[in-house]
């Protein structure tokens, strides 16, 4: 639930934020004035504080230059009911969240307060970058024991102590943004602001002023002066998602950021400074890019002081069990129901899938699979079609409910080559196994308990002699080990 504090002097504006925020999805407390605020906020512990410009007693500004003392990520969204004033302009510059005029659009209101509570919880979120799943206490981490991720925490814990710049790279779906929020949790900047932006998702004619912000009268619709991103950043971390895209007259005024600390208002003139670390990412082949001269050389330079490449997930599949299992806790602890195991031919379908979408499609994958599966256990048949291939691997063990395992049944000759494959990815991961006697094993055990050690039956089963099943259980020692006569 999140926690909203309106800090309001008028009965209507109270009654008014009653009515729109009326859900059990939010707690609303209000205050009455901003020394009644400040008493409220370490009792109460908000999420996002609205306040009025214009009070009895201590004025909003001052309310908010205080509440910036304590805690620099607490976003607040100031009104006022005078909007052509530098009011509202000062309240930016002192780290508002944002603005609203009086009276307020409702919809307007929603979606602005929508996007300060989300850029909330990304400012709470510590991102661990743990190489094994030993701790439960954090939302998200960047899981792997393979040594390209290995390399990617080495970067992250040696940039987490510098300001230096960072380029993330790789495919859609790796994890970058976890990275650049893990750089920001573990450095000095941490307690100051994030703000991530998706340099893709945002129109081209509409992402300069998004970054820079705007003047009066700069453009059509631009009715009063607003402040951008980097200087509701100011002495934080701003996280530019897909720079790639970005176009090169917003590139020069990036550039421009790096070089000096100072940017300029589309429409205006003022150069103003500002302090914020700079973390960029892309899946684009950036090099490319500025060979074509679709990108600056000179800021991939100044970008690319530390780059971390972000490795695809087929090129580390010993890590997929870790994530299967560490996104199995997740789903149970947010649908709030008992853990679930996953089936060993689920399993070894999941790790030897290419994985075009990486960890982003591993992680819908299974919790398409944890909402449709009726036991407690990921079976086969949940996995979806892309996955399974419309085929049924072979798993040796049973399903929840005791029974033959419904993959072992369908499986057919379509399926042994998918079956091979996880099997040298078994003998890569155990490089003195040989595969063949392993396997060969393997068989005769399962078909001897199949048959309840009747040997007639296994070897029939196995399509051998009895002669030759008996040589196989002497050479591999398996009378003993099942105890069978």
């Amino acid at each position: 639930m999140d926690k909203l504090l309106l800090i309001d002097d008028e009965a209507d504006v109270q009654y008014s934020f009653g009515r729109i925020f009326d859900s059990p999805e939010i707690e609303l407390q209000t205050a009455a004035s901003g020394e009644e605020g400040l008493k409220a906020i370490p009792k109460f512990k908000p999420d996002l504080v609205i306040m009025d410009v214009r009070m009895g007693g201590i004025s909003g500004l001052e309310t908010l230059r205080r509440i910036r003392e304590r805690d620099a990520k607490l976003p607040v969204i100031m009104m006022t009911a005078y909007g052509t004033t530098q009011t509202a302009i000062e309240a930016m510059k002192l780290g508002a969240y944002d603005y609203l005029l009086k009276p307020f659009d409702v919809p307007r209101l929603k979606e602005i307060v929508s996007g300060a509570l989300d850029a909330a919880r990304a400012m709470k979120q510590v991102v661990s970058y743990e190489p094994l799943l030993e701790s439960e206490d954090y939302d998200q981490g960047i899981i792997g024991r393979s040594n390209g991720m290995q390399d990617v925490f080495k970067l992250i814990g040696q940039l987490a102590t510098s300001n230096a710049t960072a380029l993330i790279t790789g495919e859609s779906g790796t994890g970058k943004e976890l990275v650049a929020r893990a750089i920001y949790s573990h450095s000095k900047r941490s307690e100051q602001p994030f703000i991530a932006i998706n340099c893709a998702a945002i129109p081209e004619n509409l992402l300069e002023s998004e970054l820079f912000g705007h003047e009066k009268g700069s453009f059509t619709g631009a009715n009063t002066q607003r402040i951008g991103k980097f200087e509701q950043c100011n002495r934080g971390t701003i996280f530019l998602d897909e720079i790639g895209d970005m176009s090169l007259p917003t590139q020069t005024k990036i550039l421009r950021v790096l070089q000096d600390g100072s940017i300029e208002r589309v429409g205006g003139n003022e150069n103003v400074r500002v302090d914020v670390r700079v973390i960029a990412a892309t899946n684009k082949n950036l090099e490319e890019a500025v060979s074509k001269k679709d990108f600056r050389e000179d800021l991939f330079y100044r970008l690319n002081v530390v780059r971390i490449r972000m490795p695809a997930l087929r090129e580390r599949r010993d890590d997929i069990r870790l994530l299967v299992n560490y996104f199995l806790k997740k789903f149970a602890t947010q649908l709030q129901t008992s853990p679930k195991s996953i089936q060993t031919g689920a399993l070894t379908l999941l790790e030897n899938h290419p994985w075009p979408g990486n960890v982003r499609e591993l992680e819908n994958v299974i919790q398409r699979a944890f909402v449709i599966s009726k036991g407690d256990a990921l079976l086969v048949n949940d996995l979806p079609p892309e996955i399974t291939g419309n085929r049924v691997a072979v798993a040796t063990d049973r399903g929840t409910d005791g029974g033959p395992d419904t993959g072992a049944e369908a499986m057919t000759a379509a399926g042994i080559p998918q079956i091979a494959q996880a099997l040298f990815a078994w003998a890569r991961q155990n490089r003195e196994m040989q595969v063949i006697p392993a396997v060969e094993r393997e068989l005769i055990i399962c078909a001897l308990r199949e048959t309840s050690g009747n040997q007639v039956q296994a070897a029939k089963l196995l399509g051998i002699t009895r002669a030759t099943l008996r040589k196989r259980i002497e050479k591999f020692g398996i009378q003993q080990q099942l105890g069978f006569n």
